[in-house]
């Protein structure tokens, strides 16, 4: 998960911009599709700070080059 997230973000940035992403991250509907398509289950609890926690691990080594920080998620 932690692999796939920042593959995810990185197209939508590339393609779409920051603010494009910003705008998907907030959309409650958008986010919990997110967390599925990373492999998580849609009715389980935890999914914003696993998902939080995925991207903050996965986006760390890239974050100056791609403008994305992430705060928040597990630990």
């Amino acid at each position: 998960m932690a692999k796939l997230a920042p593959e995810i973000v990185e197209a939508i940035v590339l393609a779409h911009g920051r603010s494009a992403l910003l705008e998907r991250l907030s959309d409650p509907y958008w986010f919990q599709a997110f967390g599925c398509v990373l492999g998580f289950d849609w009715h389980s609890s935890g999914v914003t700070t696993t998902v939080c926690g995925a991207l903050k691990e996965g986006l760390a080594p890239r974050s100056h080059e791609l403008g994305i920080f992430v705060a928040g998620g597990k630990g």
